[in-house]
């Protein structure tokens, strides 16, 4: 069997058999099959597409391509996955709270695609914090503390650890075949009993259209279930940031505000419980959502959250006492200017896209794959959509690494906000729910 055949009948629309995908996904981990043969056959299953039948093939053969654990808790294994967005941190605190209300969340996280931020990338903000333990560390942590943050380790789904990275500098990052597979691969290779998708839509969403995130969200959750994981997705919005900061330590920073109580964004918090929800009645846990909205709010007004968050820190090689002094722990960067509004007025839209590329030109996101990353920098006080404005009413607060940085983001920034002399209709944050 030759990799450039399989990729030829992809290309000319034909339908894979198991034994072909096998082989492709075999190659991908085993490294026999050439980076530019991955990124064709990436690029020809994005213009042709999968049927369901290939898709759930697919994300089995990468799950089995490596180690898929086995757990025996005494509470659900569960958790959530995101398809990506700007100011997105909610595992930063959904997974401690899941934590403190009995469910254990060994959480494989990625890293940022596109203009979209990783958890992994924020993560590794914070010093110390080892993203790829071993998978003894990994067990331990989850069935000690509750929860535990990671990458993908070497035997867990390495095929998928490979055309991830491809994806994300080949253009082909939108297919929702391999969006699938990707995001099912590693869940499903961590032996989960529930889990909650929320599949992002809007203007800094890889779907940025309701019905684009309507099919992804079907085909995860479709794929999912038939390969034995309760799963229900959310679709939410995307049109603006999901916190007010998008950047590494920036995000690391404001989900701590949150946990601590200090500082809470509303639309984070709405989401973040929303989804907790879902899971613990997935999970068992909760009769019902509003009980499990219930038990969310709990966690993070007594603490047990916080508690959680501080203890995976310090299990995962980070500093004991991160949240009580986590601006201390975090780099800053040089430069910090806010860009203005210019005008009065009111936010009419916002190119949620284009500040998540500010992010990536100023250093925090990835050109190519072997990028580094600047940690420190980023936009941060994020305005909103409908907010009023006066002239000198800042619309972000730019973290650079020196003046022209800055200079390209201010203009990157002010080009994303469109201003208008009205007041403009706020759309729900949740525009479905699917079972």
């Amino acid at each position: 069997m030759l990799p450039q055949e399989i990729i030829a009948r992809k290309r000319d629309g034909g339908t894979l058999t198991p034994k072909q995908i096998r082989f492709m996904v075999a190659g991908l981990a085993e490294g026999t099959i050439g980076e530019g043969q991955v990124a064709a056959f990436a690029m020809a299953v994005l213009l042709r597409g999968m049927t369901v039948e290939e898709r759930v093939t697919l994300t089995l053969a990468m799950r089995d391509s490596g180690t898929v654990l086995a757990w025996e808790l005494p509470g659900p294994v569960v958790d959530k996955h995101s398809t990506g967005g700007v100011g997105d941190n909610v595992s930063l605190m959904l997974a401690p709270a899941l934590a403190a209300c009995g469910a254990y969340v060994p959480m494989i996280s990625g890293r940022g695609l596109g203009h979209t931020g990783g958890t992994l990338d924020k993560l590794e903000a914070i010093p110390g914090y080892v993203t790829r333990p071993d998978t003894g560390t990994f067990r331990r942590v989850v069935a000690e503390v509750g929860c535990a943050i990671i990458g993908q380790t070497a035997d867990i789904a390495p095929a998928d650890r490979r055309l991830y990275a491809i994806r994300d500098v080949t253009g082909t990052v939108e297919s929702i075949d391999l969006i699938t597979a990707s995001i099912l691969s590693k869940k499903l290779a961590a032996g989960l009993d529930a889990l909650v998708l929320d599949v992002k839509a809007g203007t800094g969403a890889f779907m940025a259209t309701l019905d684009d995130a309507l099919a992804l969200a079907a085909s995860l959750t479709e794929v999912a279930n038939r390969a034995g994981c309760r799963t229900r997705a959310l679709v939410t919005d995307m049109n603006e940031p999901l916190a007010t900061a998008a950047g590494n330590a920036l995000e690391v920073a404001n989900a701590a505000r949150f946990l601590r109580g200090d500082i809470v964004d509303s639309r984070l918090w709405d989401v973040t419980v929303a989804l907790g929800a879902e899971l613990l009645v997935l999970g068992g846990i909760a009769p019902d959502e509003a009980e499990g909205a219930d038990r969310m709010r709990l966690a993070f007004g007594s603490g047990a959250a916080a508690e959680r968050f501080d203890r995976m820190v310090a299990a995962l090689g980070g500093p004991a006492d991160f949240l009580d002094r986590f601006e201390a722990h975090l780099a800053g960067a040089p430069v910090i200017a806010d860009v203005p509004a210019g005008r009065d007025g009111f936010v009419a839209a916002i190119d949620t896209r284009g500040l998540g590329l500010a992010v990536v030109e100023l250093g925090g996101g990835r050109r190519g794959a072997d990028d580094a990353i600047d940690h420190a920098v980023g936009l941060e006080t994020l305005i909103g959509l409908g907010a009023a404005v006066g002239p000198d009413t800042p619309l972000a607060r730019i973290h650079a690494a020196d003046e022209a940085a800055l200079r390209r983001a201010v203009a990157r920034v002010r080009a994303a906000y469109r201003l208008d002399d009205a007041p403009a209709d706020d759309g729900p944050l949740v525009h479905h729910r699917i079972a």
